[in-house]
């Protein structure tokens, strides 16, 4: 990288430490920004990090962008932090302005995968290197790393659970049935298709043998898929499955790949009527504080817990890994493949949550307190 040689010729003697693995504000406003102490300067040599992150309206964007911005100013370098609020050229915008203030690195979680090919060209003219979070960024190969959950994970996870609750077996050797809808993630976001994929695996067998029958057909990604992962999509997709396909039967499974799908399916289960005696089994991923009140209330079986901390704290350290010109840890060579090259990846292991386990998993993992679920 031509243009920090000399910073990093200036640091050659110095001991880098290095660490282990809401409301919507108005698009494309600068979120937080960092100065860094003059005394911390002596790790990073007052480097320079942009965060580009998609959207402040689901908690877990705001608490990995936080998290991200505390480990790095921790390590001294300056950093501004950004939300595109779900618009793709705001945050084509805000990743110029970051290159045309000379970042020396950018981490980068994308509203949309398949629109920062030209920009992150632009980055790679400039020597900035890009640490892709969570999202992958597609077609290009700008990318230099990439920190992300294990998403497939996440959907056998979901699959798993579904069958395991359900007892899927017993059921198809009794020769009883199921009813499922299926809510997936935005067809913009390449880990919705890894999700999908990995919920399929377990439950398309149950599927094909009439175990779990989906009574509006929809099974597919392409007619499942919610875009932006928007909450009110869903709330009105099962508004009109409940009242066009379940009126004289009741919906047993509502696969969500998201909360926040979670949230309006909750509202339209309510207003058609359903209570604690017919609640059907709802699944989640990202372990939203609203969503663990609501599975401690019974009205969400299930979430994905995704430890935004240790996801921050993994990018955090490829960041500084990369400014250093040395190797970050990854554990995937194979699986991410954004169609210019399979990006070499560090995995995160996701943990279900529901009733039976939130509190050993949330409150004494220190992810949240027992007064914040239990507050109304």
């Amino acid at each position: 990288m031509k243009k920090k040689m000399l910073a990093l010729v200036m640091t050659a003697a110095m001991v880098f430490s290095m660490a282990a693995c809401g409301e919507k504000k108005d698009s494309g406003k600068e979120a937080t920004s960092g100065t860094v102490e003059t005394g911390e300067q002596a790790e990073s040599n007052g480097m320079k990090v942009g965060i580009a992150m998609p959207t402040q309206s689901s908690e877990r964007w705001i608490n990995d962008g936080n998290n991200m911005k505390k480990l790095l100013e921790s390590k001294g370098y300056e950093v501004t932090l950004q939300y595109a609020e779900d618009d793709p050229q705001a945050q084509v915008s805000q990743i110029e302005n970051m290159i045309t203030q000379q970042v020396d690195a950018l981490v980068i979680a994308a509203v949309d995968g398949d629109s920062l090919a030209s920009v992150c060209g632009q980055a790679k003219a400039n020597d900035i290197p890009i640490i892709s979070y969570d999202r992958l960024i597609m077609n290009t190969d700008a990318i230099s790393y990439y920190a992300t959950f294990d998403n497939k994970g996440v959907g056998v996870k979901i699959g798993e659970y579904i069958k395991e609750k359900k007892d899927l077996d017993a059921a198809k050797a009794a020769g009883e049935s199921y009813t499922i809808e299926f809510f997936m993630g935005s067809p913009d976001d390449n880990n919705a298709k890894f999700l999908y994929n990995g919920i399929m695996e377990v439950l398309q067998p149950y599927l094909d043998d009439g175990t779990l029958v989906c009574k509006t057909g929809r099974t597919s990604f392409d007619d499942t898929c919610i875009l932006r992962w928007s909450q009110e999509t869903a709330q009105q997709w099962c508004e009109n499955y409940l009242s066009a396909q379940y009126a004289d039967e009741k919906l047993d499974i509502a696969c969500s790949a998201f909360d926040g799908f979670s949230y309006g399916i909750k509202a339209a289960l309510t207003s058609a009527g359903y209570t604690a005696e017919d609640w059907p089994l709802v699944t989640g991923q990202d372990a939203e504080l609203m969503a663990v009140k609501n599975i401690v209330a019974g009205t969400q079986t299930m979430s994905i817990y995704k430890d935004t901390r240790l996801l921050a704290e993994k990018a955090g350290t490829m960041v500084d890994a990369v400014l250093q010109d040395k190797e970050p840890e990854i554990n995937d060579t194979e699986q991410y493949d954004n169609g210019k090259l399979v990006v070499p990846t560090y995995m995160c292991e996701p943990q279900p949550v529901d009733k039976d386990n939130y509190k050993e998993l949330l409150i004494d993992g220190g992810y949240y307190t027992e007064e914040q679920i239990n507050e109304k």
